[in-house]
């Protein structure tokens, strides 16, 4: 006889890189995780684990019990969810991913005022420069920045977010100032790699009229797959760059940073949670969204001095 303790276990291992990763996670020891591996074994009568690779591969008896464990944990958290939400209960665990800059600037101090409303909640946030790429079926919330086509996420809208085209006066004193988005073309432009993007081909419409569009092939030696450093070289005068609003407004507002082209528009970039098919069903989820819709109105990075 197994029970959701096994099962929960047993999950830990099969999505780790090995055993010993599989007991960091759980917080015990490498032998610890081998020994109770083995007893598990035992009761079921097969191998769940082939040790003989340098990394762990599941059996086909253990790819069923994995598929299984998903479905049947699945089905006990809901449930819990279900009676919790009857009983008016804000309670368990919220897993939550972000991109690290605005993870840190906006999504921390909301997860804290949430857990400070609602201390029967447990969380854990990971920041990361590619939040849908860190197992999402692991997290309740993604929060992505921009929209996403033909993804399988519920999209839930947070905040707007614009994206703007600035510079440094230190660059603009001594390139000048792009008259056109062509003229873009002939500048050092700051790029951001992300996603599967064609990063360098700048699109823009006409602020107004929108159905008027222009798109640039920009160059530029100087690529980053962090925005805050893209953010920071601007500052320094290293270049142009596209940059979302929420990290550039308290800059172009202090004059640390100038609006370039401000009649010409990218396509905006707003805030918006993920969530799987199933997620949106827990109350201590629909509250945290609606906590963090109640942070991020009106947006603080234009209310920022």
């Amino acid at each position: 006889m197994i029970n959701s303790i096994d099962l929960q276990f047993f999950m830990v291992i099969a999505r780790a890189s090995s055993l010993a990763a599989a007991a960091r996670l759980l917080n015990v020891t490498p032998p610890a995780v081998t020994q109770r591996l083995a007893a598990l074994e035992a009761r079921l009568g097969v191998n769940l684990i082939d040790r003989r690779g340098r990394h762990l591969t599941l059996t086909d008896e253990g790819e069923l019990l994995l598929e299984r464990s998903e479905r049947i944990l699945a089905e006990l958290g809901d449930i819990t969810d279900r009676i919790n939400d009857r009983r008016g209960l804000i309670a368990g665990h919220l897993r939550i991913a972000a991109p690290i800059g605005f993870g840190r600037e906006y999504i921390a101090p909301a997860v804290r005022t949430f857990k400070h409303a609602h201390p029967d909640i447990s969380v854990s946030l990971d920041l990361s420069d590619n939040p849908i790429g860190q197992q999402p079926e692991n997290r309740d919330v993604i929060i992505h920045i921009g929209e996403l086509r033909n993804q399988p996420f519920q999209m839930q809208h947070i905040a707007p977010n614009r994206r703007i085209l600035c510079a440094a006066p230190a660059y603009i004193a001594r390139f000048g100032t792009p008259a056109t988005i062509t003229d873009l073309a002939h500048h050092q432009c700051l790029i951001l790699r992300e996603n599967d993007e064609d990063v360098s081909l700048w699109r823009f419409h006409a602020a107004a009229k929108p159905k008027t569009q222009e798109t640039v092939r920009v160059n530029g030696d100087m690529t980053s797959n962090d925005g805050n450093v893209i953010r920071d070289w601007a500052l320094a005068g290293m270049g142009i760059a596209l940059r979302s609003e929420w990290d550039v407004a308290q800059h172009i507002r202090k004059g640390r940073l100038i609006e370039i082209l401000p009649d010409w528009q990218a396509d905006d970039a707003p805030i918006v949670a993920l969530l799987g098919p199933r997620h949106f069903r827990a109350a201590r989820i629909r509250h945290f969204i609606n906590h963090l819709r109640t942070c991020l109105t009106p947006v603080p990075w234009n209310a920022m001095p």
